[in-house]
């Protein structure tokens, strides 16, 4: 049984303790949280960190095993001792990584007698094709990307965002007449050596892997997105050695990419002008961040990283113009991950220059995502403060998903994920 059918079919105990992980690049992330049987709500009752060596991570993916293991372990031990549990086996894991991938497909279906109403059976057809046709063009995109015609990608997480019928919108099809039937699934996917470094991981922290959700599909996902046709926004995730970028039009979630610059990248950029060592070097960008610097010392290491800030906004700007063919990009930007707090970045945003050839139809605005912002999960230690607590938060809103009844939408998409998959 692959992960995403395995994480569909599966149903918690109240008394149960489940992990969050988020492995990033500078910091190993852990939540230890339980479902209230009631509400089902994620109940957070340990957090745990620990940094990651130099050489162990690059640009958001394994580098270096056992060093992860390593790092995983101490921050896991740390969440467990906090929440008091002595047992954890379940687990729900973030990967990022230039080549995670997100789109949406969307599926015209005719129908050849209109008058006739939609069936099961015909519903999994239309659905089948979307998916097909999804995992033929990610294929297509990645082997450009590589120059590796045959790379091998396994599907992480699907989730059907719009259903149509002569332009009509609707929950379930079935039972509908007409002749125009349109379906758009978001799929995630992943290369699998990256995967297959994760499942190694979590077989040595002798975890049950329920599921590895792509983190920026988790971070979009962290607000309750699915329940508003209204919403529409762009959420950034600035990590240590990936930006994630998701991007969600009309309440559903049209794409995730990625590249590779983060804010291990400014830490290198201070080491470097200051002539310092990188571990110490990382300490005195977090303390800028934090406005713990006098003002001579903030203006001098702002403007060594001003031209870093100008290359990780032509990254924003690229990524975005790959969104910008459809229609107008959301003018409304959600910050979070440890990169984030840098005031260079903001900054960044806000400058007027770079969106002048993006089809933005409002002046954007941008805020930080905050915990309280993430919907369904709520915060017993009093230690999730911050925009780099997202993730793991938004990574443990999607194991609530594995409660609760199998919807019938879900579960056509749950098998032919398994199709695909074989």
């Amino acid at each position: 049984m692959g992960m995403f059918s395995k994480i569909l079919g599966f149903k918690g105990s109240s008394s149960e303790f489940f992990l969050s992980l988020d492995i990033g690049t500078e910091v190993v992330k852990a939540l230890v949280f339980k479902i209230d049987e009631n509400s089902g709500a994620g109940i957070v009752r340990g957090t745990g960190r620990a940094r990651q060596g130099l050489k162990d991570m690059h640009s958001g993916a394994v580098s270096d095993i056992s060093g992860v293991i390593s790092n995983c372990r101490e921050a896991i031990a740390a969440a467990k001792t906090m929440a008091g549990a002595k047992k954890v086996e379940k687990a729900i894991v973030g990967i990022a990584g230039e080549l995670v991938k997100g789109t949406t497909t969307t599926v015209h279906y005719e129908r050849i007698n209109p008058e006739i109403r939609i069936d099961i059976p015909e519903l999994k057809n239309i659905i089948q094709k979307v998916q097909w046709k999804a995992f033929d063009r990610i294929r297509q995109q990645l082997a450009w990307e590589t120059g590796h015609s045959e790379i091998d990608v396994q599907l992480i997480n699907a989730v059907i965002v719009d259903v149509r019928i002569d332009g009509y919108k609707v929950t379930n099809p079935v039972g509908f007449q007409g002749r125009d039937v349109s379906i758009s699934v978001f799929n995630a996917y992943a290369p699998m050596i990256h995967l297959g470094a994760l499942q190694k991981i979590a077989d040595e922290l002798k975890l049950e892997l329920l599921n590895i959700a792509a983190e920026p599909y988790a971070v979009a996902r962290s607000m309750g997105i699915e329940d508003s046709t209204e919403f529409s926004a762009v959420f950034i995730d600035v990590g240590g050695g990936t930006t994630d970028i998701a991007v969600v039009r009309n309440g559903g979630l049209e794409g995730t990419k990625m590249f590779g610059l983060g804010g291990r990248a400014f830490t290198k950029r201070l080491s470097q002008e200051l002539g310092i060592g990188v571990e110490e070097a990382e300490v005195l960008k977090i303390k800028y961040a934090e406005g713990k610097l006098g003002k001579d010392v903030s203006m001098k290491i702002e403007k060594f990283l001003t031209d870093d800030c100008d290359v990780w906004l032509r990254g924003i700007e690229l990524t975005l113009s790959e969104f910008s063919e459809a229609d107008l990009l959301p003018h409304r930007f959600f910050l979070c991950g440890g990169g984030s707090g840098l005031p260079g970045v903001k900054k960044a945003l806000m400058s007027k220059g770079w969106t002048k050839n993006l089809p933005f139809a409002k002046p954007i605005e941008v805020s930080f995502l905050q915990p309280k912002d993430v919907v369904n999960i709520v915060d017993e230690t009093g230690q999730l403060k911050d925009p780099q607590d997202i993730t793991p938060m938004g990574l443990a809103n999607l194991a609530l998903d594995l409660v609760g009844e199998e919807k019938m939408m879900a579960g056509i998409l749950r098998r032919a994920v398994r199709m695909i998959q074989k």
